[in-house]
This record gives C-alpha cells, structure tokens and sequence, in this order.
C-alpha cells in the first residue's frame, strides 16, 4: 500500500468487536481536512480531526526518561513509522494502531491558546518541555496547521525552555524561533535518524523526510547556534544496528554535541504490526530479526520493564551498547548535552479582558 508503513489495521485490544475492513465513520463532525489522493493511487487517504483536549502541558512519569512534561500538538502520526512504540496510544480513541494511527489524525487546534494559559499558572515553574514524547510534533499536517509553531512562539514570548525531537526536516523552518532561544540556553532538538539507507528509510519511515534532508537540518541548525543530538532509534538487529558507526560519524560530521539511541519497542498492536512487515519487506532476514529480538526481551517480544525497555537485555544488546559507546566517544557525541536553563522565563500576562460594547454609546471616534 503506497506511502504507508502498516499494511493492516488489526482490532484495539479495548474492543470486544472488531470488523475485518477498514472503518468509515465516527468523529466526522469534526473533520478539518482529507487527503485528495492521485487517481489510480493505491492508498488510503488521510483524514485530519479536530482534537478537543482542555489541557496541553502533560506530565511525564517514567524513571528511563530525561524530561518531566512534555507536549503533543498531534495525535496519530503521518510518518507511519512502522516501528513507532506510540501506535497503540490510538486504541484509547477506540482506533487501531495499525492504519488508523497514521491516516486518523487529531490536531489539537487550540494548543497555543491552551498553552499560554497554561504556562501563566501560578502552579507552573517554567520546568523545560520536550515536543513531542508520543508523535512527531513536525509531521506533514504541521506545514499547513503550524499548531507546534505556533505553540514555539508562545513558548519564546515567555522565556520557556523548550527541547524537540523530530525526524523531519521541516524543523528548519522555525530556526527564527529557535535560534534566539537557543541563545539563551531555552531550546535544543534532538533530530532522529534510523538508517542512511534511503530505501530502507522509505519502507520502514514512508512519510518522514529522507536520511540526507535530516543530516541538512542537523547541520542547518547547528550553524544556526542550536545545540543538536541525535537519537539513533530504534536501533532494531540484523536491519539497521551494523549501521551506528556510520550514522554517529555522519552525525558529527553535520554538526551534531551530543547522541543516544534506543532499542526497537514493540507493545501490543506493534508486534503484529512489525512482523506483517519484516515478512512483507525481509522475508528472508524475518526469521532471524524475530529471534534476535526475542534474545533480548528474555525470549519475548517486548519486555516493558523501566530500564531493560529501552535498551534490551542479553549478548546481542550489550554488544549493540558496547558499539554505540565506542564511536559516540570517538566523534565526541557522548552525554545528552547542555541543560536547559529556566532564567529567562517570565510568566505570561493573562489576556485583557475586553468589556463588551454598548451598541447605544456612541465612540470615541466617531465610529
């Protein structure tokens, strides 16, 4: 199916009830905008919904993570990462992790509004944000909705420190954002990068920007005074693990401080999701990519446990840590980086409240 990591879309593991085709209806009061796919195109086409969420500014709970809030301007992801451990957060919409994750997404169009309001809480203590924790805050929608650039302006109104992590090139763009906050030690962005293949990036990533566009948005940034890492992840075994040696250089040959990686993750719908794929795309190499995986999840094929979740278990994951270890310290991209200051962040005044007009007075102006 062109264009699209997941070529099923298997049931929610919340419903007791599913259909074996693709759903039609729900939600669709609150359709912004669908894809006009090319006649004769095989695909399915994309729908963009309304998100109604009151609140934007989320807590983070996780002792293997380094961030404490995060935010999210979209839910469901367009890149259609076939790989992506946030898939299964669409079942909660009573959707699928498979297609519908990356064809039903909700734009949380009143995010910059909420966040504003949010940031002038006299609870809120100007602690660093990281866009996005669950899907790609510059996914393709974010050209035409600017939701995370516009939450970025809000963000650099009021001094609030701010880390991105992306793998679109599209980041670029609000380098007059980033740059002067930068400046001040308030912003970062990590910038993913899963191979150098630029097929394999296609099968595995169909709609996230190319290895080479990301490498440029490395090194535009990076001129630019933006101190950038990279996440090499997920690193996945017998597909792309031989490659962090020549990632890591790249990297660093583009202009990146700092680099990390993660191991492939794959709770619920993911499993069904990745092999349907690995048969479709590496039949041959399936076999020997399932048991690699399973070598390091003590014999299954995800183990989600704090610590052991994002960098497995076992030879073959040691030895993948021992690598990334040994060419992170020799293209000096060793540690997560500078930390984010808070000294700049000012609260937000709170919007003026504008009396409504009486129709019999007459104006000032003479209007």
């Amino acid at each position: 199916m062109k264009g699209r990591g997941a070529a099923t879309n298997p049931a929610s593991r919340f419903e007791t009830i599913s259909l074996a085709q693709l759903p039609e209806g729900g939600g669709l009061d609150d359709l912004i905008h669908e894809e006009q796919p090319e006649p004769g195109t095989r695909t399915v086409p994309t729908r963009f919904f309304r998100d109604r969420s009151r609140t934007v500014i989320n807590p983070v709970d996780s002792p293997d993570l380094h961030f404490k809030w995060t935010i999210n301007p979209y839910r469901g992801c367009e890149h259609g990462c076939v790989y992506c451990y946030a898939r299964p957060t669409h079942e909660y919409l009573g959707m699928s992790g498979g297609l519908d994750f990356e064809t039903r997404i909700y734009c949380k169009v009143d995010a910059p509004e909420l966040l504003r309001a949010e940031l002038g809480r006299p609870s809120w203590r100007g602690e660093p944000i990281m866009l996005s924790g669950i899907t790609d805050c510059y996914q393709p929608v974010e050209r035409r909705m600017e939701l995370t650039r516009r939450c970025l302006q809000v963000m650099a109104a009021c001094g609030q420190p701010f880390s991105i992590v992306t793998k679109n090139a599209l980041v670029t763009r609000d380098l007059d954002v980033l740059a002067p906050m930068a400046k001040v030690g308030a912003a970062k962005v990590a910038v993913s990068i899963t191979t150098l293949d630029s097929r394999l990036a296609s099968a595995m990533e169909p709609r996230a920007s190319a290895p080479r566009e990301r490498l440029r948005a490395v090194r535009e940034l990076s001129e630019a005074g933006v101190e950038v890492a990279v996440m090499v992840a997920p690193v996945i075994p017998a597909v792309n693990d031989a490659e962090i040696p020549s990632i890591l250089e790249a990297a660093a040959e583009a202009g990146a401080k700092a680099a990390g990686y993660v191991m492939l993750r794959l709770p619920w719908q993911n499993k069904g999701v990745f092999e349907h794929w690995l048969e479709r795309e590496m039949p041959r190499r399936a076999a020997r990519v399932e048991s690699l995986i399973r070598g390091m999840r003590g014999g299954k094929l995800y183990d989600s446990s704090w610590g052991s979740r994002q960098r497995g278990e076992g030879p073959h994951a040691a030895q993948i840590g021992r690598t990334f270890e040994v060419f992170a310290r020799r293209y000096n991209l060793v540690g997560r980086g500078t930390p984010l200051s808070s000294a700049s962040f000012v609260k937000p005044e709170p919007p003026r409240a504008v009396p409504p007009r009486d129709e019999n007075q007459l104006s000032l102006f003479g209007e």
